[in-house]
């Protein structure tokens, strides 16, 4: 169970009471209160999104096969989980409300760490989303293609070197067979 107010929640509170210090000395009552006004229309906006991305998450978590899971993605996937986790991220649809909830349930349900961060890396870097929505049109094929092309190997790397440092942080400890 992660604690609902954490390092990260007390800063971001903080940047938050002086900045809304500073509005109110410069634009008063009125400057803050607009600010406010909006930010709560775009938090119900945002809303549906996360409960549908965090309700997607806790679903693909129950419905998918763990043994399967970790065997495709797990620690002992080797190569083919970080490619599997790669080409899983590039055609991930949805935003951050949708990947991350699938990636902590595919962590749940046996995938490893390095597997994720491939899956996630992919998701950020290659996404066919953003590609087909926004890079083709605006920056043309040539140029969407190329990065795409140079960007396939960095998920993969970034998975293994996932692996590799949480092998070393977490090791498991040996079985009683093991140690005859």
């Amino acid at each position: 169970m992660r604690k609902p107010i954490g390092w990260s929640t007390i800063i971001i509170a903080a940047l938050v009471a002086v900045s809304a210090t500073l509005v109110w000395r410069r634009d008063g009552t009125d400057g803050v209160l607009d600010i406010l006004t909006h930010d709560l229309s775009l938090f119900g906006g945002i809303l549906p999104r996360v409960l549908a991305g965090c309700l997607l998450g806790a679903f693909i978590s129950e419905i998918l096969p763990h043994e399967r899971v970790s065997r495709s993605l797990g620690p002992k996937s080797g190569l083919m989980g970080l490619l599997i986790g790669t080409a899983f991220g590039a055609i991930l649809p949805g935003g951050p409300f949708t990947a991350y909830p699938v990636a902590s349930a595919l962590l749940a349900v046996g995938a490893d760490f390095g597997a994720t961060i491939a899956m996630v890396v992919s998701w950020t870097l290659i996404g066919y989303g953003r590609a087909v929505a926004w890079e083709i049109p605006i920056m043309g094929t040539d140029f969407t293609l190329w990065r795409i092309v140079i960007s396939l190997p960095l998920p993969v790397l970034a998975g293994a070197l996932g692996r590799f440092v949480y092998v070393r942080l977490y090791p498991k400890p040996l079985a009683k067979d093991d140690e005859s």
